[in-house]
């Protein structure tokens, strides 16, 4: 998969925790969840903004509708792209994450600050539509080697079987069957007890010799006015059938020459044409662009002249939102059915401040709130990843249990409700910084404490952060 941006996230479902990923195979299919239901899920990782929770939930609740009407008819029905209006930290984009995940969706988000209009340097608004169609790719390829992956192993297994023991010459002219016979027999015993080997562990340091291709290939690099992120073909790809792949024996061992192998019959087994149809299908359907910091591009031109980094990125993100066809290494993408999801502070501007073609294609708008004391203290507890959750379950790595009481979590949501109403409010973000600063010592500390059970109050709490309630200058220690 091509390069992205760090600030680029790209999101593919099963692709978190295995304790969550496990957890939602249980849930029903979407076809079943009701808005009502859909909501409840989000409940359990995102505390408050019930209304934008709502828009969400309808949102994706339509497009299953859509998809059970006649063709002709659902075409021309677009989904309703979503305007969040709130300060940061305060769920935003985890509420268009979690909405992915939970419809198993292409999902990416981007930053409109970081395109720049045509004709400059910088990355192209298309750009987003090919790392969905990216991300919908590996979806369905991660799909598609589940599939196949018992037969991909089964034939690993016999090819390794093939390497520690070689098949025996064919018997001489004139042998009796009899005799063939018996060698055939005593062959495959033989082979049945390496499997039972094999597959005991027993083998994995042996070493064998193994072909394996080599990838290397001739260095290409074609400056473009798009850059070369943005070459649509593959010239190493094209270019490996001309001079096509060596092969060299390596040694390694049965453990890896195993693994190696897996993935090269997974490679045979895998039907990519199959994988792109799908993959592109499911991206023009069903994929979740998630744009933020729209705020940041919002405004007029001055009278000084263009001004490219804002109604110049408006007009080129219009036409990606209002519907049209992107080239992408994979085919033409069709934008016409992508939900997107636009989101931003908008505390300097206004949303009326982008251009108002742009305000037409995003006709639902949420205004998220500022979260509160009381918020807070929901956040630190109730989530299912949740934070405290978190730190429990790290320290209990080191054999560590961590206790924190009710009323330290009150002070931690009060001191945070204080630092945010006395610097910038950055929202529940504020809560990472306050507890790497609590739990600073009792983590550097915690391989070598000999206490097993650590307790943290109000009182502990108010003793460790009393160096930044003394200085006024909060910035200087929680920025």
């Amino acid at each position: 998969m091509p390069s992205k941006s760090d600030k680029d996230l790209i999101f593919m479902p099963n692709g978190g925790a295995p304790a969550e990923s496990q957890a939602e195979e249980f849930l029903p299919t979407l076809d079943e969840m009701t808005p009502r239901e859909i909501v409840a899920e989000l409940d359990k990782y995102i505390v408050g903004q019930t209304a934008a929770k709502r828009a969400v939930a309808v949102a994706l609740r339509n497009r299953v509708r859509r998809q059970k009407l006649p063709a002709e008819m659902a075409e021309d029905i677009l989904p309703k792209n979503i305007l969040m209006i709130g300060p940061t930290g305060v769920g935003k984009t985890e509420i268009a994450r979690r909405l992915a995940r939970l419809a198993g969706c292409p999902f990416v988000k981007v930053e409109a600050s970081k395109y720049t209009e045509v004709g400059y340097v910088g990355r192209d608004v298309e750009s987003m539509v090919r790392d969905l169609v990216e991300t919908s790719i590996d979806m369905v390829r991660e799909e598609k080697l589940d599939e196949v992956a018992d037969r991909a192993e089964q034939a690993a297994e016999e090819r390794v079987l093939d390497l520690l023991l070689p098949p025996p010459p064919p018997p001489a002219p004139g042998t009796p069957e009899a005799e063939a016979a018996a060698q055939r027999d005593q062959t495959q015993r033989s082979r049945e007890k390496f499997r039972v080997q094999l597959r005991e562990g027993k083998l994995d340091e042996r070493m064998v010799d193994i072909e394996v291709r080599e990838r290397q290939m001739p260095s290409f690099e074609i400056i473009s006015n798009q850059g070369v992120e943005e070459m649509d073909v593959n010239l190493k790809d094209m270019l490996s059938g001309m001079f096509g792949q060596q092969k060299k024996k390596r040694k390694m061992t049965v453990a890896d020459a195993f693994e190696y192998l897996i993935q090269e019959e997974e490679g045979k087994l895998l039907d990519m044409d199959q994988v792109t149809r799908i993959a592109v299908e499911r991206a023009e359907q069903m994929g979740i662009i998630f744009i933020d910091e729209i705020d940041k591009v919002a405004g007029r031109e001055s009278g000084h002249g263009p001004d490219v980094s804002r109604e110049g990125v408006q007009r080129d993100i219009l036409p990606i939102i209002e519907g049209t066809t992107v080239n992408t290494r994979y085919g033409m993408i069709r934008t016409d059915h992508i939900l997107f999801i636009a989101a931003g502070a908008f505390h300097v501007t206004k949303p009326s401040d982008l251009i108002p073609e742009l305000q037409g294609r995003l006709p639902i708008r949420v205004e998220l709130q500022s979260l509160k004391e009381e918020d807070f203290v929901r956040i630190l507890t109730e989530p299912k990843n949740a934070l405290i959750k978190q730190y429990v379950a790290l320290l209990e790595t080191e054999g560590i249990k961590l206790n924190i009481t009710d009323d330290a979590v009150e002070a931690i949501a009060k001191f945070a409700t204080s630092v945010n109403e006395q610097t910038e409010n950055i929202g529940a973000r504020r809560l990472h910084t306050i507890l790497e600063k609590l739990l600073d010592e009792i983590s550097f500390e915690a391989p070598d404490l000999k206490k097993k059970t650590v307790k943290v109050d109000a009182a502990y709490v108010s003793k460790q952060l009393a160096d930044i309630v003394k200085n006024q200058d909060l910035s200087r220690y929680i920025l």
